[in-house]
């Protein structure tokens, strides 16, 4: 499965931005996770949905801002997320698992390349 992420770009503190993650190739039969990697800091998980869509995990740092969720019929997996911080600057990857909801980045077979969100007044 190839996955692309995209939507990454400029928040004010306070707003909001869309995270794209358009696959192909039985995307439809993998949970799909979303990770962050901030400067001089580890890979960290934000959210993860499972292959049916069913059941979701969250970070607790993004808890009731950010919501995943995916359209088969586009084959893609977004991340919202709102009342965006600058703390939420990284690089933020999606990627794909067998296995159902799990946060530990080395189930994840498949990865995307990153896209840049940074949030600064």
């Amino acid at each position: 499965v190839q996955l692309q992420a995209s939507g990454g770009g400029l928040a004010q503190p306070g707003g909001s931005l869309r995270l794209s993650c358009a696959g192909s190739g039985f995307m439809d039969y993998f949970s799909i996770g979303w990770f962050r990697q901030a400067p001089g800091k580890e890979r960290e998980s934000v959210a993860a949905i499972s292959w049916s869509g069913g059941g979701t995990i969250t970070a607790d740092s993004v808890k009731g801002r950010f919501t995943i969720s995916r359209d088969y019929a586009k084959n893609t997996v977004y991340l919202q997320m709102n009342s965006l911080k600058p703390e939420d600057t990284a690089v933020y990857y999606c990627a794909a698992s067998t296995l159902r909801l799990v946060r530990n980045s080395l189930y994840y077979q498949h990865w995307g390349q990153g896209t840049q969100v940074t949030v600064s007044s």
